[in-house]
Protein backbone atom coordinates (compact mmCIF):
# COMPACT_ATOMS: atom_id res chain seq x y z
CA UNK A 1 0.00 0.00 0.00
CA UNK A 2 1.18 3.47 -0.71
CA UNK A 3 1.03 6.24 1.45
CA UNK A 4 -1.64 8.70 1.47
CA UNK A 5 -3.79 11.69 3.15
CA UNK A 6 -7.22 11.41 2.85
CA UNK A 7 -9.58 14.51 3.68
CA UNK A 8 -13.37 14.90 1.84
CA UNK A 9 -14.96 18.58 3.64
CA UNK A 10 -18.08 17.54 1.76
CA UNK A 11 -20.89 17.46 3.85
CA UNK A 12 -23.55 14.74 3.02
CA UNK A 13 -27.20 15.84 3.29
CA UNK A 14 -29.15 12.09 2.36
CA UNK A 15 -32.51 11.29 2.69
CA UNK A 16 -36.34 12.27 1.65
CA UNK A 17 -36.78 15.98 1.69
CA UNK A 18 -33.05 16.93 2.24
CA UNK A 19 -33.68 19.44 -0.67
CA UNK A 20 -35.76 21.64 1.99
CA UNK A 21 -32.41 21.95 3.82
CA UNK A 22 -30.51 23.91 1.14
CA UNK A 23 -31.35 27.47 2.09
CA UNK A 24 -29.66 26.99 5.56
CA UNK A 25 -26.73 25.21 3.86
CA UNK A 26 -26.10 27.92 1.69
CA UNK A 27 -26.71 31.08 3.64
CA UNK A 28 -23.61 29.70 6.21
CA UNK A 29 -21.72 30.99 2.94
CA UNK A 30 -23.45 33.05 0.82
CA UNK A 31 -26.76 35.03 0.89
CA UNK A 32 -25.94 35.72 -2.73
CA UNK A 33 -25.73 32.99 -5.59
CA UNK A 34 -25.73 31.78 -8.68
CA UNK A 35 -28.33 29.21 -9.28
CA UNK A 36 -27.04 26.65 -11.60
CA UNK A 37 -29.23 24.19 -13.71
CA UNK A 38 -29.57 22.50 -16.58
CA UNK A 39 -32.61 22.46 -18.69
CA UNK A 40 -36.91 22.49 -17.49
CA UNK A 41 -36.76 18.95 -15.83
CA UNK A 42 -36.37 20.39 -11.89
CA UNK A 43 -39.10 23.12 -13.17
CA UNK A 44 -41.20 20.59 -14.93
CA UNK A 45 -40.68 18.38 -11.42
CA UNK A 46 -41.30 20.92 -8.88
CA UNK A 47 -37.84 21.01 -7.66
CA UNK A 48 -36.88 24.16 -8.41
CA UNK A 49 -39.98 25.42 -6.54
CA UNK A 50 -38.98 23.71 -3.33
CA UNK A 51 -34.81 24.99 -3.96
CA UNK A 52 -36.09 28.56 -4.37
CA UNK A 53 -38.76 28.48 -1.65
CA UNK A 54 -35.40 27.32 0.94
CA UNK A 55 -33.70 29.81 -0.36
CA UNK A 56 -35.61 32.36 0.29
CA UNK A 57 -36.67 31.35 3.57
CA UNK A 58 -32.99 31.83 4.43
CA UNK A 59 -32.64 35.25 2.70
CA UNK A 60 -30.75 33.59 0.42
CA UNK A 61 -30.92 35.98 -3.01
CA UNK A 62 -29.83 34.35 -6.30
CA UNK A 63 -29.39 34.92 -10.12
CA UNK A 64 -30.28 31.64 -12.64
CA UNK A 65 -28.20 30.43 -15.23
CA UNK A 66 -29.30 27.29 -16.95
CA UNK A 67 -28.08 25.51 -19.82
CA UNK A 68 -26.34 23.38 -18.84
CA UNK A 69 -25.82 20.32 -21.60
CA UNK A 70 -24.30 17.24 -21.19
CA UNK A 71 -20.20 16.99 -21.62
CA UNK A 72 -20.98 20.87 -20.12
CA UNK A 73 -20.18 23.74 -22.79
CA UNK A 74 -16.80 26.43 -22.09
CA UNK A 75 -19.21 28.94 -23.62
CA UNK A 76 -21.68 28.56 -20.10
CA UNK A 77 -19.30 28.36 -17.99
CA UNK A 78 -17.63 31.97 -19.45
CA UNK A 79 -21.38 33.09 -19.20
CA UNK A 80 -21.35 31.73 -15.40
CA UNK A 81 -18.00 33.79 -14.78
CA UNK A 82 -19.11 36.78 -16.22
CA UNK A 83 -22.39 37.10 -13.59
CA UNK A 84 -20.66 36.00 -10.49
CA UNK A 85 -17.77 39.00 -11.22
CA UNK A 86 -20.39 41.22 -12.40
CA UNK A 87 -22.68 41.07 -9.60
CA UNK A 88 -20.61 39.81 -6.57
CA UNK A 89 -22.27 36.33 -6.04
CA UNK A 90 -20.88 34.19 -3.28
CA UNK A 91 -21.59 30.61 -4.04
CA UNK A 92 -22.37 28.18 -7.20
CA UNK A 93 -25.82 26.15 -5.93
CA UNK A 94 -25.76 23.26 -8.66
CA UNK A 95 -29.40 21.96 -9.28
CA UNK A 96 -28.73 18.55 -11.61
CA UNK A 97 -26.43 16.17 -12.05
CA UNK A 98 -22.29 15.43 -12.65
CA UNK A 99 -22.77 18.12 -15.68
CA UNK A 100 -24.08 20.55 -13.40
CA UNK A 101 -21.93 20.06 -11.13
CA UNK A 102 -18.93 20.10 -12.90
CA UNK A 103 -20.11 23.61 -14.76
CA UNK A 104 -20.59 25.04 -11.11
CA UNK A 105 -16.99 24.24 -10.50
CA UNK A 106 -15.47 25.65 -13.23
CA UNK A 107 -17.66 28.63 -12.43
CA UNK A 108 -15.97 28.89 -9.14
CA UNK A 109 -12.63 28.51 -9.87
CA UNK A 110 -13.14 31.10 -13.05
CA UNK A 111 -14.60 33.58 -10.56
CA UNK A 112 -11.67 34.03 -8.88
CA UNK A 113 -9.19 34.42 -11.17
CA UNK A 114 -7.96 36.53 -13.84
CA UNK A 115 -7.61 35.19 -17.60
CA UNK A 116 -9.64 31.91 -18.94
CA UNK A 117 -10.13 29.75 -17.08
CA UNK A 118 -9.86 27.03 -19.17
CA UNK A 119 -6.02 27.69 -19.20
CA UNK A 120 -6.73 25.22 -16.25
CA UNK A 121 -7.61 22.40 -18.34
CA UNK A 122 -4.84 22.64 -20.47
CA UNK A 123 -2.52 22.09 -17.57
CA UNK A 124 -1.49 25.88 -17.51
CA UNK A 125 -1.03 26.71 -13.77
CA UNK A 126 -3.26 25.09 -10.85
CA UNK A 127 -6.56 27.27 -8.80
CA UNK A 128 -5.07 28.68 -6.00
CA UNK A 129 -8.78 29.66 -4.93
CA UNK A 130 -12.25 29.34 -6.09
CA UNK A 131 -16.31 30.35 -4.82
CA UNK A 132 -17.89 27.40 -2.60
CA UNK A 133 -20.09 25.48 -4.64
CA UNK A 134 -23.04 23.22 -3.24
CA UNK A 135 -25.40 20.86 -5.09
CA UNK A 136 -28.77 19.01 -5.26
CA UNK A 137 -27.96 15.33 -7.00
CA UNK A 138 -30.88 14.22 -9.03
CA UNK A 139 -28.64 11.53 -10.99
CA UNK A 140 -26.41 9.57 -9.16
CA UNK A 141 -23.36 8.71 -11.92
CA UNK A 142 -20.43 10.67 -11.77
CA UNK A 143 -19.97 11.69 -8.43
CA UNK A 144 -19.06 15.15 -9.20
CA UNK A 145 -21.12 15.86 -5.81
CA UNK A 146 -18.29 14.66 -3.19
CA UNK A 147 -15.13 14.84 -5.59
CA UNK A 148 -12.19 17.23 -6.48
CA UNK A 149 -12.88 16.62 -10.51
CA UNK A 150 -14.54 18.55 -12.90
CA UNK A 151 -14.92 17.95 -16.71
CA UNK A 152 -15.52 20.76 -19.42
CA UNK A 153 -16.12 20.44 -23.23
CA UNK A 154 -14.38 23.80 -24.89
CA UNK A 155 -16.14 23.82 -28.26
CA UNK A 156 -13.14 25.62 -30.38
CA UNK A 157 -11.59 21.82 -31.55
CA UNK A 158 -13.68 19.91 -29.27
CA UNK A 159 -11.54 18.85 -26.85
CA UNK A 160 -12.75 17.80 -22.87
CA UNK A 161 -10.45 17.82 -20.44
CA UNK A 162 -10.40 17.92 -16.82
CA UNK A 163 -9.30 19.41 -13.72
CA UNK A 164 -8.91 18.07 -10.19
CA UNK A 165 -8.24 20.28 -6.89
CA UNK A 166 -9.41 19.68 -3.35
CA UNK A 167 -10.19 23.88 -4.20
CA UNK A 168 -14.01 22.44 -5.38
CA UNK A 169 -14.74 19.82 -3.48
CA UNK A 170 -18.40 20.91 -2.85
CA UNK A 171 -18.91 22.33 0.60
CA UNK A 172 -22.30 20.34 1.01
CA UNK A 173 -24.30 18.00 -0.93
CA UNK A 174 -27.92 17.26 -1.17
CA UNK A 175 -29.15 13.37 -1.93
CA UNK A 176 -32.50 12.71 -2.06
CA UNK A 177 -33.06 9.19 -3.91
CA UNK A 178 -36.69 10.44 -4.66
CA UNK A 179 -35.16 12.75 -7.00
CA UNK A 180 -34.12 10.10 -9.38
CA UNK A 181 -37.68 8.59 -9.97
CA UNK A 182 -38.42 10.58 -13.05
CA UNK A 183 -34.95 9.78 -14.56
CA UNK A 184 -35.16 7.61 -18.48
CA UNK A 185 -33.85 4.57 -18.34
CA UNK A 186 -31.83 5.60 -20.58
CA UNK A 187 -29.91 7.88 -18.17
CA UNK A 188 -30.31 5.57 -15.33
CA UNK A 189 -27.78 2.99 -17.71
CA UNK A 190 -25.62 5.25 -18.21
CA UNK A 191 -25.15 6.61 -14.45
CA UNK A 192 -25.10 3.13 -13.52
CA UNK A 193 -21.91 2.58 -16.22
CA UNK A 194 -20.41 5.62 -15.05
CA UNK A 195 -20.19 4.75 -11.22
CA UNK A 196 -18.88 1.40 -12.17
CA UNK A 197 -16.20 2.77 -14.59
CA UNK A 198 -14.90 4.88 -11.34
CA UNK A 199 -14.61 1.69 -9.33
CA UNK A 200 -12.87 -0.15 -12.14
CA UNK A 201 -10.54 2.67 -12.73
CA UNK A 202 -9.40 2.40 -9.19
CA UNK A 203 -9.38 -1.08 -9.01
CA UNK A 204 -7.24 -2.07 -11.76
CA UNK A 205 -3.79 -1.14 -9.91
CA UNK A 206 0.12 -2.39 -10.06
CA UNK A 207 0.11 -1.36 -6.56
CA UNK A 208 0.38 -4.58 -4.54
CA UNK A 209 -1.09 -5.23 -0.67
CA UNK A 210 -3.97 -3.60 -1.00
CA UNK A 211 -6.75 -6.49 0.01
CA UNK A 212 -8.94 -3.82 1.89
CA UNK A 213 -9.69 -1.49 -0.92
CA UNK A 214 -9.72 -4.43 -2.48
CA UNK A 215 -12.69 -5.58 -1.01
CA UNK A 216 -14.73 -2.00 -0.97
CA UNK A 217 -14.52 -1.78 -4.34
CA UNK A 218 -15.79 -5.52 -4.88
CA UNK A 219 -18.57 -4.91 -2.35
CA UNK A 220 -19.47 -1.60 -4.68
CA UNK A 221 -19.50 -3.15 -7.93
CA UNK A 222 -21.80 -5.90 -6.58
CA UNK A 223 -24.22 -3.22 -5.14
CA UNK A 224 -24.30 -1.38 -8.26
CA UNK A 225 -24.68 -4.71 -10.33
CA UNK A 226 -27.75 -5.41 -8.40
CA UNK A 227 -29.30 -2.49 -7.62
CA UNK A 228 -29.03 -0.77 -11.20
CA UNK A 229 -31.46 -3.41 -12.47
CA UNK A 230 -33.75 -3.07 -9.57
CA UNK A 231 -34.35 1.08 -10.59
CA UNK A 232 -34.96 -0.02 -14.21
CA UNK A 233 -37.37 -2.46 -13.14
CA UNK A 234 -39.66 0.08 -10.59
CA UNK A 235 -38.97 3.34 -11.03
CA UNK A 236 -40.38 3.98 -7.60
CA UNK A 237 -37.74 1.95 -5.81
CA UNK A 238 -36.78 4.34 -2.91
CA UNK A 239 -34.52 1.77 -0.89
CA UNK A 240 -32.54 0.40 -4.57
CA UNK A 241 -32.17 4.28 -5.13
CA UNK A 242 -30.81 4.82 -2.04
CA UNK A 243 -27.96 1.87 -2.26
CA UNK A 244 -27.12 3.12 -5.76
CA UNK A 245 -27.41 6.78 -4.99
CA UNK A 246 -25.09 6.56 -2.32
CA UNK A 247 -22.77 4.38 -4.05
CA UNK A 248 -22.27 6.20 -7.08
CA UNK A 249 -21.16 9.30 -4.40
CA UNK A 250 -18.71 6.65 -2.04
CA UNK A 251 -17.39 5.13 -5.53
CA UNK A 252 -16.03 8.52 -6.51
CA UNK A 253 -15.19 10.62 -3.13
CA UNK A 254 -11.61 9.52 -3.24
CA UNK A 255 -11.94 7.34 -0.10
CA UNK A 256 -11.43 3.87 -2.82
CA UNK A 257 -8.44 4.96 -4.38
CA UNK A 258 -6.53 5.53 -1.15
CA UNK A 259 -3.30 4.02 -0.45
CA UNK A 260 -3.45 2.95 -4.58
CA UNK A 261 -2.67 4.36 -7.73
CA UNK A 262 -6.14 3.52 -10.52
CA UNK A 263 -5.30 4.07 -13.81
CA UNK A 264 -8.29 6.57 -15.82
CA UNK A 265 -6.83 5.54 -19.06
CA UNK A 266 -10.69 4.59 -20.46
CA UNK A 267 -12.01 8.05 -19.23
CA UNK A 268 -9.32 9.55 -21.01
CA UNK A 269 -9.85 8.08 -24.24
CA UNK A 270 -14.13 8.08 -23.33
CA UNK A 271 -13.62 11.89 -23.54
CA UNK A 272 -12.16 12.15 -27.18
CA UNK A 273 -15.53 10.06 -28.02
CA UNK A 274 -17.80 12.12 -26.55
CA UNK A 275 -15.85 15.26 -27.00
CA UNK A 276 -16.33 15.07 -30.78
CA UNK A 277 -19.43 13.24 -30.47
CA UNK A 278 -21.40 14.52 -27.69
CA UNK A 279 -22.18 10.97 -26.98
CA UNK A 280 -23.36 10.76 -23.00
CA UNK A 281 -20.51 9.83 -20.64
CA UNK A 282 -22.02 6.54 -19.35
CA UNK A 283 -22.68 5.35 -22.97
CA UNK A 284 -18.79 6.11 -24.17
CA UNK A 285 -17.37 4.05 -21.06
CA UNK A 286 -19.46 1.18 -22.14
CA UNK A 287 -17.99 0.97 -25.30
CA UNK A 288 -14.42 1.50 -23.97
CA UNK A 289 -13.91 -0.13 -20.88
CA UNK A 290 -14.49 -3.56 -22.76
CA UNK A 291 -11.74 -2.75 -25.18
CA UNK A 292 -9.25 -1.37 -22.56
CA UNK A 293 -9.54 -4.67 -21.19
CA UNK A 294 -8.91 -7.25 -23.74
CA UNK A 295 -5.85 -5.15 -24.43
CA UNK A 296 -4.35 -4.89 -20.80
CA UNK A 297 -5.84 -8.00 -19.01
CA UNK A 298 -2.63 -9.96 -20.02
CA UNK A 299 -0.54 -7.42 -18.02
CA UNK A 300 -1.91 -9.25 -14.97
CA UNK A 301 -3.93 -11.42 -15.93
CA UNK A 302 -4.43 -12.68 -11.70
CA UNK A 303 -6.15 -9.04 -11.55
CA UNK A 304 -8.39 -10.02 -13.87
CA UNK A 305 -9.47 -13.10 -12.72
CA UNK A 306 -10.06 -11.96 -9.36
CA UNK A 307 -12.16 -9.26 -10.35
CA UNK A 308 -14.09 -12.33 -12.30
CA UNK A 309 -14.56 -14.61 -9.67
CA UNK A 310 -15.36 -12.09 -7.25
CA UNK A 311 -17.44 -9.26 -8.53
CA UNK A 312 -18.89 -11.68 -11.78
CA UNK A 313 -19.27 -14.77 -9.71
CA UNK A 314 -17.16 -16.46 -12.94
CA UNK A 315 -16.36 -19.99 -11.84
CA UNK A 316 -12.43 -20.72 -12.20
CA UNK A 317 -11.08 -22.33 -14.92
CA UNK A 318 -7.75 -23.85 -13.27
CA UNK A 319 -6.79 -25.21 -16.90
CA UNK A 320 -7.22 -21.91 -18.64
CA UNK A 321 -7.32 -19.01 -15.89
CA UNK A 322 -7.19 -16.69 -18.92
CA UNK A 323 -10.63 -17.59 -20.17
CA UNK A 324 -11.68 -17.08 -16.50
CA UNK A 325 -10.34 -13.62 -17.13
CA UNK A 326 -12.44 -13.16 -20.45
CA UNK A 327 -15.21 -14.10 -19.21
CA UNK A 328 -15.75 -11.66 -16.54
CA UNK A 329 -15.14 -9.25 -19.08
CA UNK A 330 -17.93 -10.99 -21.45
CA UNK A 331 -20.36 -11.14 -18.14
CA UNK A 332 -19.62 -6.71 -17.72
CA UNK A 333 -20.53 -6.74 -21.77
CA UNK A 334 -23.34 -8.68 -20.48
CA UNK A 335 -24.33 -6.33 -17.66
CA UNK A 336 -23.89 -3.47 -20.17
CA UNK A 337 -26.54 -5.01 -22.67
CA UNK A 338 -29.08 -5.54 -19.82
CA UNK A 339 -29.33 -2.18 -19.28
CA UNK A 340 -29.98 -1.21 -23.16
CA UNK A 341 -26.22 0.11 -23.96
CA UNK A 342 -24.19 -1.06 -26.71
CA UNK A 343 -20.63 -2.08 -26.36
CA UNK A 344 -19.46 -1.27 -29.95
CA UNK A 345 -18.23 2.16 -31.59
CA UNK A 346 -21.43 1.60 -34.14
CA UNK A 347 -24.06 1.36 -31.23
CA UNK A 348 -22.96 5.26 -30.80
CA UNK A 349 -24.06 6.00 -34.09
CA UNK A 350 -20.02 5.93 -34.92
CA UNK A 351 -19.38 4.68 -38.64
CA UNK A 352 -16.96 7.41 -39.68
CA UNK A 353 -13.11 6.37 -39.37
CA UNK A 354 -11.58 9.31 -36.72
CA UNK A 355 -9.55 6.72 -34.50
CA UNK A 356 -6.25 7.70 -35.74
CA UNK A 357 -7.53 11.84 -34.63
CA UNK A 358 -8.94 10.51 -31.26
CA UNK A 359 -5.67 9.02 -30.59
CA UNK A 360 -3.44 11.92 -31.33
CA UNK A 361 -5.95 13.73 -28.99
CA UNK A 362 -5.10 11.61 -26.18
CA UNK A 363 -1.56 11.46 -26.60
CA UNK A 364 -0.89 14.91 -27.83
CA UNK A 365 0.13 13.91 -31.05
CA UNK A 366 2.14 10.76 -29.25
CA UNK A 367 4.11 12.97 -27.22
CA UNK A 368 2.90 11.50 -23.97
CA UNK A 369 1.85 7.68 -22.45
CA UNK A 370 -1.47 7.99 -20.25
CA UNK A 371 -3.01 5.67 -17.94
CA UNK A 372 -1.03 3.35 -15.01
CA UNK A 373 -2.02 0.24 -14.94
CA UNK A 374 -0.65 0.24 -18.54
CA UNK A 375 0.67 3.01 -20.00
CA UNK A 376 -0.57 3.47 -23.52
CA UNK A 377 0.92 5.42 -26.01
CA UNK A 378 -1.33 6.91 -30.12
CA UNK A 379 -0.50 3.28 -31.30
CA UNK A 380 -2.33 1.69 -28.74
CA UNK A 381 -5.07 3.82 -28.30
CA UNK A 382 -5.73 3.43 -31.86
CA UNK A 383 -5.56 -0.48 -31.30
CA UNK A 384 -8.19 -0.40 -28.48
CA UNK A 385 -10.07 1.83 -30.37
CA UNK A 386 -9.63 -0.92 -32.92
CA UNK A 387 -11.13 -3.88 -30.57
CA UNK A 388 -14.10 -1.19 -29.95
CA UNK A 389 -15.43 -1.16 -33.25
Amino acid sequence: MENFEFNNPTKILFGRGAEEKVGVETALYSKKILLHFGGGSIKASGLYDRVTASLKKAGVEWVELGGVKPNPRLSLVHEGVKLCKEQGLGLILAVGGGSVIDSAKAIAMGAVMEGDVWNYYLGKGAPVAALPVGTVLTIPAAGSEASTGTVITNEEGWLKRAVNSELIYPRFSILNPELAFSLPKFQVACGATDIMAHLMERYFTNTTHVSFTDRLLEATMKTVIAMAPKVLENAQDYDAWSELMWAGTVAHNNLLNTGRTGDWASHDIEHEISGIYDVAHGAGLAVVFPAWMKFTYHHDVNRFIQWAVRVWNVEMNVFDPEATAREGIRRMEDFFHAMGLGTRLVDLGIVDDRLKEMAEKCTDKNTRTFGNFVKLDQNAVQEILNLAR
